[in-house]
């Protein structure tokens, strides 16, 4: 695959997408090739079923490809789920270099002091992430190289993940004929494509809702402060559904996307919704109140599971600039209206943004992850020293070492 394109896979419980972009010389990206495919072999973000998940990775790189006239060889990859951990840790060190310089060696002996913290052996570190650094007591320095002081001080964002989702992934994406460059955290991925950097800035927090989980990334001061996966997504809401009109699980897929509505008071009494029956039964009418009643109970119980999640963090009081929620989940009727009633601050719908080429194909809330994946790929081929992830290549290498042992073992 050419040096200038850049693959980004999201692989979802409702659905997996490939996003194909391409980067010119001021580093503009342009998508060239969009493919999706519904995905029915994960639960929760976690894949269950490998031959399934197999299938469906490999129609949406194929729809992509042919979309985008590319032959796909290698994928940045999204992981999501509830073994998803996050913790802050503090790194320092002492400056030794000629006239107490920083280098690029210190800020990595700085990161390395503040990542060695004790994490299970069922459990790898994805991210490293440097929040600020702290150069003698002047905090709040974002790259310290090239400046002089006697002692370095990092603060860092760690995300750890489940050592056999990661393998279960890496196995998927291997068997569909790719090479996985990196694994990504999804809401990670998603701050790319939908966040600007004013509210970074301001402080602001991310809510990805998806089909099987509902992801969340805090920003403060144009550093990730906090992530977190709650285990309820659009399925919850779909299957509810399904239940409390009585229809099969794909019709009420359709029915949610179509007539669903998170918000009572935006429907009238007067209309209604023609409802497949279950088992070859007959089709009837509900009225889409009914079928809100269902759905506003569900959406408000995720958006209040996230809001408590947000609420244990030090910067719920300080999201200058609200929530913005992103994914699929996102799309449904008066989500923006229950939101703001739920968190009690501004909500806006994060679309994906800056970006050329298949924008109309691309620009929806459902691919916030993919093309949010492109631009991770992008910065980080623009910056190989970036220090944020400077240790994720060892981390990620001991997780396919220990793979390769684990298959020796049992084979």
């Amino acid at each position: 695959m050419e040096g200038n394109v850049v693959v980004g896979l999201d692989i979802g419980t409702t659905k997996i997408a490939c996003i194909i972009a391409e980067v010119d010389t001021n580093s503009e990206m342009k998508i060239v090739g969009v493919g999706i495919s519904p995905s029915d072999g994960l639960r929760k973000g976690v894949v269950v079923n490998i031959e399934k998940t197999v299938r469906s990775i490999r129609k949406a790189v194929e729809e992509a490809e042919l979309m985008a006239g590319i032959d796909v060889d290698a994928v940045y990859v999204g992981i999501a789920g509830d073994h998803i951990r996050a913790i802050n840790s503090r790194g320092v060190i002492a400056i030794k270099g000629d006239n107490n310089e920083i280098t690029k060696q210190d800020v990595v002996r700085a990161i390395d002091n503040a990542q060695a913290v004790s994490i299970p052996m069922d459990r790898e570190i994805l991210h490293v992430i440097a929040q600020e650094y702290i150069v003698d007591d002047q905090k709040g320095i974002k790259d310290p190289v090239g400046m002089c002081g006697v002692r370095l001080e990092t603060q860092v964002h760690i995300i750890t993940g489940a050592v056999t989702s990661a393998q279960n992934i890496y196995k998927s994406v291997d068997k569909a004929g790719l090479k996985v460059i990196d694994l990504v955290l999804e809401p990670l991925a998603s701050s790319y494509a939908v966040l600007e950097e004013d509210e970074k800035e301001l402080g602001v927090s991310l809510i990805d809702m998806g089909g099987g989980t509902t992801d969340i990334a805090i920003y403060s001061e144009e550093s990730i402060r906090h992530t977190a996966v709650v285990g309820l997504g659009g399925e919850y809401v779909t299957k509810d559904i399904a239940i409390g009109i009585r229809t099969p699980i794909d019709k009420a897929e359709e029915i949610k996307k179509q007539y669903g509505c998170s918000f009572s008071p935006l429907v009238k009494n007067t209309e209604y919704v023609n409802v497949p029956g279950v088992g070859g039964r007959e089709q009837r009418e509900v009225s889409r109140a009914v079928l809100a009643s269902i759905i506003e109970p569900r959406v408000e119980e995720i958006l209040s599971l996230a809001l408590r999640e947000i609420k244990r963090t030090e910067f719920a009081d300080m999201l200058g600039a609200g929530i913005v929620i992103t994914g699929g989940g996102s799309l449904m009727e008066g989500i923006q209206e229950l939101a703001e009633r739920i968190f009690e601050m501004p909500v806006k719908i994060g679309v994906p943004f800056g970006f050329g080429g298949l924008t109309e194909a691309a620009r929806s809330p459902v691919h916030a992850t993919g093309v949010g994946l492109c631009k991770y790929a992008i910065s980080q081929q623009e910056n190989q020293t970036n220090y944020k992830s400077i240790k994720h290549d060892d981390n990620f290498k001991k997780i396919f070492d220990k793979m390769k042992n684990w298959v020796k073992e049992f084979f």
